[in-house]
């Protein structure tokens, strides 16, 4: 019987393809709309996810001065060195600190320039942050504590300045200061904030201190923390310490801020996945929208073939068999829907991705649901039709013309 049901459908939907095309828009367009947005926001979460990780392992970041409000600041009083050193000496379970200065300076090679960001620091940096070099090495212990001219340089500023040609040993110049190209880094691409991490220039923190700053201020304090320690705990043993550095009293705020990476990634992360809850929402609503196009399509059907539901009923059709028929048909049609839907929010997702540059991640609990509730529309919008033909008089449908 349901197969007899479901071609009697088939050959009516046939009859109409135009009609039922247009009625099942809205439903493509839901379906399609909902796992795009759901698929884009899960590409985008994960791409949060990889940046923040490869920025370090167990990244803390401290960094003078801290927000109290609207408008409102505590003094922002530099770190020393003598800061880092204690920090490395007095708090357990620190795999690495590394003190951090930079400004924007520009960078000059024979007739090429490029402003750039200029990082004093020492070789802790590189895994602090993750990072690797790709050729070339890092600075030795003299060169550190002579302050000598010397550098390592990210690959956007060898594009810019050599046009991607082998530069080691050769010399740029950074503002008055001509430095050696020791090193290249490994190129890491965009930040989630949409910074550059490879338009950067290393350089030895007394060198950067002595020749471009003109001072001893340490602008941030970056360090790793070992794998399977607290870094909560490490983070409270820094504040405490650093409290009593600054010379703060138990009334006074502190005029510093210590930034966990993780607390940063589930913030950003917890960002990208309501706003991929908010748009799937609004979505949805297509999938409302093409529910009802589906009933007024039914209820206008159900009136075109009043005479055809009477002539089945006067020739011992029961009422179930003609409700199923009609609600086979709105099923049908919101399943098709569903079906298109998906090809199409597939289809569309890997286009996306690559001009949004983030990877694609196929959810298969979405395109699942995303079809069940396209088959619920027409369950559930389809059934007062149904229900109506259902109930006609079949006397009274004979002698409708």
């Amino acid at each position: 019987m349901f197969w007899n049901t479901l071609l009697l459908a088939l050959r009516e939907l046939r009859r109409n393809v135009m009609r039922s095309i247009l009625t099942i828009l809205g439903i493509v367009i839901g379906v399609a709309a909902v796992i795009t947005m759901v698929t884009i926001g899960g590409g985008a979460t994960l791409q949060v996810q990889q940046q923040i990780a490869s920025m370090g392992s167990n990244l803390l970041m401290i960094t003078p001065g801290k927000r109290l409000g609207p408008g409102q600041s505590t003094a922002n009083i530099p770190f020393k060195q003598s800061d880092v050193e204690a920090i490395a000496k007095e708090v357990g379970s620190i795999k690495a600190v590394a003190p951090v200065a930079s400004q924007s300076v520009k960078a000059i090679f024979g007739n090429q320039n490029w402003s750039t960001q200029v990082t004093g620091t020492d070789n802790s940096y590189v895994m602090v942050t993750n990072r690797a070099i790709k050729s070339g090495r890092q600075f030795t212990d003299s060169e550190a504590r002579s302050g000598a001219a010397v550098c390592i340089v990210g690959e956007t500023v060898i594009k810019k300045l050599f046009g991607g040609q082998d530069a080691m040993g050769e010399k740029i110049r950074l503002e008055k200061v001509s430095c050696e190209i020791i090193g290249v880094l490994q190129e890491k691409g965009q930040s989630t904030m949409g910074t550059d991490q490879d338009d950067m220039v290393i350089i030895p923190l007394t060198t950067y201190q002595r020749r471009i700053a003109g001072n001893q201020d340490v602008g941030m304090i970056q360090l790793s923390v070992q794998e399977g320690a607290a870094t909560e705990k490490v983070q409270k043993d820094i504040e405490q310490l650093l409290r009593v550095r600054r010379h703060l009293s138990s009334s006074d705020d502190d005029n510093f801020n210590v930034m966990d990476m993780k607390e940063i990634a589930s913030m950003l992360t917890g960002t990208t996945q309501m706003m991929t809850a908010l748009l799937s929402a609004v979505a949805a609503v297509s999938l409302l929208v093409g529910g009802i196009g589906i009933m007024n399509i039914m209820l206008v059907s159900v009136t075109e073939r009043t005479r055809e539901i009477g002539i089945r009923l006067a020739i011992g059709a029961f009422e179930r068999e003609v409700l199923m028929q009609f609600l086979v048909e709105a099923v049908v049609l919101s399943s098709f829907g569903g079906l298109i839907g998906i090809v199409l929010a597939l289809t569309a997702s890997l286009l996306l991705v690559g001009v949004m540059g983030v990877p694609f991640v196929f959810n298969a609990g979405i395109v699942i649901i995303a079809f069940l509730f396209s088959a619920a529309v027409g369950v559930i919008f389809g059934y007062f039709p149904a229900l109506k033909a259902a109930r006609l008089d079949p006397i009274e449908a004979l002698r409708h013309e």
